[in-house]
């Protein structure tokens, strides 16, 4: 421990890097019911911590071996790190990177001067490729985690940490990938602040370090998932492992809705983004807070990267409200007869729906895929006890991966037969587009002010987050009354287009020919 205390403290990182503050997150502390610290790595030239430690061992290097170069394996923020020393240095960077690797991060690389190498599907690959070319170049290799300079540079955040704090804290969360953040800022934390955890924080499809320190040596996963990629390793280092086996009190393992809560959280205290692996100790620090019942203590979580893929926001603004159970997904059956939809929407309409999708299928039940604002666990076992006492079947799929991934995007389909042969030759199905103003009681008006008689074939709604909300719907007029329709549609007020001529209607959501 004192070998690391004093490299630590002697560690080069300030020629580059920068004393990140520790800021108070204001929305978050009041919410869980304890001060949550926010340790800003994000706020470093590269987004990310990784900088500390490449700087630290690329600054240890002779001249000699700063001529010949350095070379890493990375698929982002390590590859930053690396490079945008390099370029301090002045010295050559060559970077493998996985040909998955996204357009974004490569470009990134790029901009520091650093060279490309494409290499293998995955950072395996990429890592032995790096070893490869190391040995019959003799240029130096800057090991990800697992080296003892690496490990050094990234454990002056835990000297900043308990600089800034006004007192020691309850504990400090760590995103743990291969070992090298936790394993710096535990061996730096301990030796002044024994009383403190630190408690290292993991997705659960990607928990190398939780498997390892629970079968007393370094496991390899078989496979790990790639949703949080700044921590994907299969196996943590052999250097790091045992700095954990010391100084780590306890792992925990989240989910990818709660990072999704969790980066939510972040942005809505400091309006930053940060990526999947940079919210991990966030989405750590909620989950144990919410387990070990925690309250009134100060406690540190480190955002540790911002390097965030523009891509992943869909998915996450999807998945954020799932991740802190406030969106419950269900599938509630309705008899399919006039009135039945109109019912649901009363016994809901104290509560925001933000997603609503139903297509007329069989002549006497209907399934409704929707989604519905909650404000818990508990508050979502409520809802489905009332609509199961309302005599609505209604089956729970908030945790339904195939649901949240697919079926949500995939409800619809088309009418049995042709719409003469199901209602009659003197009916017609009719397909409209509305516009009306995302506020409580919108939804509920518009299906409240239709005709009770009319059919409603087609139902699809989705909250986007903004101030004018969007419904297609289908209905079933009879001919005789497309009058009284005109007349619906002028008194309600809304901005409306027809779409029922609409090809893709025809070809996706029309009823068949025969």
């Amino acid at each position: 421990m004192e070998d690391y205390l004093q490299q630590i403290l002697r560690a080069r990182v300030y020629d580059i890097a920068k004393e990140t503050p520790l800021e108070l997150a204001k929305r978050l502390s009041h919410r869980l019911n304890n001060k949550v610290w926010l340790k800003r790595e994000d706020l470093q030239p590269v987004f990310s911590f990784k900088l500390r430690g490449a700087f630290n061992k690329m600054a240890q290097l002779s001249e000699e071996d700063l001529k010949k170069g350095v070379i890493a394996s990375s698929a982002g923020n390590h590859a930053q790190g690396v490079a945008l020393s390099a370029k301090f240095l002045n010295c050559r960077a060559v970077i493998v990177m996985p040909t998955t690797t996204p357009e974004v991060k490569v470009r990134a690389v790029r901009n520091h001067g650093a060279e490309v190498i494409l290499y293998g599907d995955n950072y395996d690959e990429s890592f032995e490729e790096a070893i490869r070319l190391t040995k019959s170049s003799e240029m130096s290799f800057i090991h990800p985690f697992d080296d003892t300079d690496v490990i050094a540079g990234q454990g002056t955040i835990g000297m900043e940490i308990l600089r800034q704090a006004k007192e020691p804290p309850e504990a400090i969360y760590v995103a743990v990938g291969g070992g090298g953040l936790i394993g710096g800022i535990a061996a730096y934390v301990k030796s002044l602040w024994p009383q403190t955890e630190i408690v290292g924080v993991e997705p659960k499809d990607s928990a190398a370090m939780t498997e390892s320190l629970k079968a007393g040596k370094i496991i390899e996963l078989d496979k790990i998932g790639l949703f949080a990629d700044g921590v994907a390793v299969r196996k943590v280092g052999a250097k790091t492992f045992p700095l954990a086996q010391k100084y780590v009190d306890r792992m925990v393992t989240v989910c990818t809705d709660e990072i999704c809560a969790a980066i939510k959280d972040v942005f809505e205290d400091t309006r930053s983004i940060l990526e999947p692996a940079g919210a991990l100790a966030i989405a750590g620090l909620k989950a144990d807070v919410n387990d070990r019942k925690t309250q009134n203590k100060n406690l540190v979580a480190v955002a540790c990267g911002a390097n965030m893929n523009f891509d992943r926001l869909r998915f996450v603004a999807e998945r954020a409200e799932l991740g802190e159970e406030r969106e419950a997904m269900l599938s509630v059956e309705i008899p399919e007869k006039p009135g039945s939809l109109r019912d649901l929407c009363t016994l809901l309409e104290s509560r925001s729906l933000t997603e609503f999708s139903y297509r007329m299928s069989d002549s006497k039940r209907a399934q409704i895929f929707m989604g519905v604002e909650v404000k818990g666990h508990k508050d979502r076992l409520q809802l489905i006890d009332l609509l199961q006492k309302a005599n609505f079947k209604c089956l729970d799929l908030s945790q339904d991966e195939l649901a949240k991934s697919h079926l949500r995007h995939m409800v619809g389909g088309r009418l049995p037969g042709k719409t003469e042969a199901i209602f009659g030759k003197n009916y017609i199905e009719l397909l409209y587009r509305f516009e009306f103003p995302e506020k409580p009681g919108a939804l509920m008006n518009f299906v409240s002010t239709m005709h009770p008689d009319w059919s409603i074939s087609i139902f699809h709604y989705r909250n986007h987050g903004s101030d004018v909300g969007r419904i297609v719907v289908g209905v079933v007029v009879p001919k005789n009354e497309m009058k009284k329709w005109e007349i619906f549609l002028e008194n309600l007020g809304y901005p409306c287009w027809d779409e029922s001529k609409n090809p893709a209607y025809e070809l996706f959501l029309g009823a068949h020919s025969s």
